[in-house]
């Protein structure tokens, strides 16, 4: 058990925790929320003995190991697998498998546990702290933010792993499903205070709206009565049979203590600007394909993006989601096939590489006015507030921001643009859990199209219509559906959640695995023309059906002036329309159930494995 007793931390003039305490207790895990810059990364430093605090004192019991994970790269000479298997307990040093399981399930291949730590990217590196603290198998687990660097089949394996964990975990994520997944209890830090409860997010914020909610209408029922102590003591004041009731209410108000307003907590609220587009399709990919080198990174991706659909990119790290992303919105080129963008497109985009490209010497408002110089001084300083940039702290310049705010200043920059089509690369890392929020909110009420990577599962839950799949085996494919429904039919490769498939060998089950994704490619790949076609169908059923409109208004008219050539003319108009109208709707009626029972018919292959 660990004792946070009375303790307070500050840095200069900025309080974080005024005389805060709470336990930890055997077996709990516990998730730690509040805005960037509260307090939290501060709080695990205190607790793992970082740093000190400068009031009050943190009680760990004798002998009990704490680990933190670390953000720092300190390597021994040998390799990730050696590396790793260093941290296990000193009983298990033997265990090398121990160390596999855990490197494996964070996505390192065979071969890559066998190179040395140093040749990997600073994500990776990441990794390899992640995946040595976790086998060092602590007492009292420390987890800063540990989604950032893992693809979604890592963040999936993390979560299932942490569910597991038997002793004691304290987590920040901005990931509010994957916390809400793994803890018992919260701790918020909130106003500079600390409370803890049991249960999940949701349960905690709730509580606090219903505890501010209280103090707000204790205060201003205080403020009342002692309005009407004041308008008593004035009003008979100066009557002197009413002395001693004065005197009473005079002693009366002195004792009332005045409950201060709550001060206002700026959140990230903002939606994104939008233009007008008023045609169906917004972009048009056929056969695209891309190679670094002899290296094939995407290979023959079709598909139509429409107007409103929110279009997720999902899969591993490395595999090429961001290029495919710079490809789409122009910023990378050298590729074989066709993009095909709808010339009344206009488009934002935020990747995460892009914000180095921020001038250092610029000021948060210099940089969204660049970003649109029909905005004026009002206009801009209102979207810099909105990022959470108010008054003076718009003037800053990019060179004193950290990596958050910056990843903020490029979110204002995309608010600053009129827009029908977005493309976000990773837009909540360095978010908080309430940015999140406001973010995936936004996402969703933007009407225009969107094309996003993103490895957080509840912005997929939240938004995704449709997805493009990037799978381990080199297998790249369009699913028309939900992140639920892409879970439910087909699932990552190193998930098994099939209880069917658990029964095979790892062969079958890989078998099968690309069985599934190829009937997927192939039921697409059929399935496309169809929907090409019957769009078509309804599209020309729509004009003609205008032109009825129009045609019969010319009749009435005609009749009314006993124009009979005219008549004559628009009721032949009107027949041939009527005939087409008739034709049409028997061939939508056709391809509509030839569509069916193909699905049907790809439906049922796919259940049969």
């Amino acid at each position: 058990m660990i004792a946070v007793c009375a303790v307070s931390k500050g840095y200069g003039q900025n309080l974080l925790f005024d005389s805060v305490d709470f336990k930890i207790n055997n077996g709990e895990k516990i998730g730690l929320v509040g805005k960037n810059g509260h307090g939290k990364s501060t709080l695990l430093k205190l607790i793992s003995g970082e740093e000190l605090p400068d009031q009050g004192e943190i009680i760990v019991p004798k002998g009990y190991r704490v680990a933190r994970l670390s953000q720092l790269f300190e390597f021994g000479n040998g390799s990730v697998l050696d590396e790793v298997a260093s941290h296990l307990p000193y009983n298990e040093t033997d265990d090398l498998w121990k160390a596999e399981k855990v490197l494996s399930g964070l996505g390192f291949a065979q071969e890559a546990i066998r190179r040395k730590p140093e040749e990997f990217s600073s994500g990776f590196q990441i990794r390899i702290n992640l995946a040595s603290v976790l086998v060092s198998e602590p007492d009292f687990l420390m987890l800063d933010e540990p989604t950032n660097y893992l693809d979604i089949t890592s963040i999936r394996w993390l979560k299932e792993f942490l569910k597991k964990w038997k002793k004691e975990l304290l987590l920040i994520t901005h990931d509010r499903s994957f916390m809400d997944s793994v803890v018992t209890h919260t701790i918020g830090i909130h106003r500079k205070k600390i409370r803890k409860i049991e249960g999940d997010t949701s349960k905690l914020y709730e509580q606090i709206a219903i505890e501010e909610e209280i103090y707000e209408k204790t205060r201003l029922n205080e403020e009342k009565k002692k309005k009407e102590v004041e308008q008593f003591i004035n009003r008979f004041r100066a009557k002197a049979r009413l002395a001693g009731m004065v005197q009473s209410r005079v002693k009366a108000l002195n004792k009332m203590e005045s409950k201060n307003r709550l001060e206002r907590i700026e959140n990230l609220d903002f939606s994104f600007a939008e233009c007008s587009f008023s045609s169906r399709h917004v972009m048009n990919v056929e056969n695209l394909s891309f190679s670094y080198g002899d290296t094939s990174i995407i290979e023959n991706l079709s598909f139509i993006l429409n107007k409103g659909e929110k279009l997720a990119i999902i899969g591993a790290n490395g595999r090429g989601k961001t290029t495919l992303v710079k490809l789409l919105s122009g910023h990378l080129s050298s590729a074989s096939g066709e993009i095909s963008v709808n010339p009344n497109v206009n488009s934002s985009v935020y990747i995460q590489e892009f914000i180095d490209n921020l001038n250092p010497e610029n000021t948060v408002a210099d940089e969204v006015s660049y970003a649109n110089t029909d905005l004026d001084r009002t206009n801009v300083r209102s979207i810099c507030g909105a990022m959470l940039f108010p008054g003076d702290d718009a003037l800053k310049q990019i060179a004193v921001l950290s990596g958050g705010e910056r990843s903020r200043v490029m979110l204002a920059k995309l608010l600053a643009t009129p827009s029908n089509l977005l493309f976000l690369d990773e837009p909540t890392n360095h978010l908080d859990m309430d940015s999140c929020d406001a973010l995936i909110s936004a996402i969703d009420n933007f009407s225009g199209a969107v094309v996003m990577v993103t490895h957080n599962e509840m912005l997929l839950d939240a938004v995704a219509d449709r997805l493009i799949v990037f799978l381990r085996e080199n297998e790249l494919f369009v699913f028309d559906g939900s992140y639920a429904e892409f879970l439910e039919k087909i699932g990552w490769d190193e998930e098994k959640k099939d209880k069917s498939l658990e029964k095979q060998s790892g062969t079958d089950r890989k078998n099968i695995k690309r069985e599934r994704a190829k009937i997927v490619q192939e039921k697409s790949s059929k399935v496309k023309p169809m929907k090409k076609k019957i769009e078509k169908i309804e599209e020309e059923i729509m004009e003609l059906e205008e032109k009825e409109v129009s045609y019969n208004e010319m009749m009435m008219d005609a009749s009314g002036k006993n124009d009979i050539d005219t008549i004559t003319s628009v009721s032949m108009k009107l027949g041939k329309i009527h005939k087409r109208i008739d034709m049409l709707f028997v061939e939508l009626e056709k391809e509509s159930k030839n569509l069916d029972e193909l699905e049907t018919f790809y439906d049922a292959r796919f259940m049969n494995l």
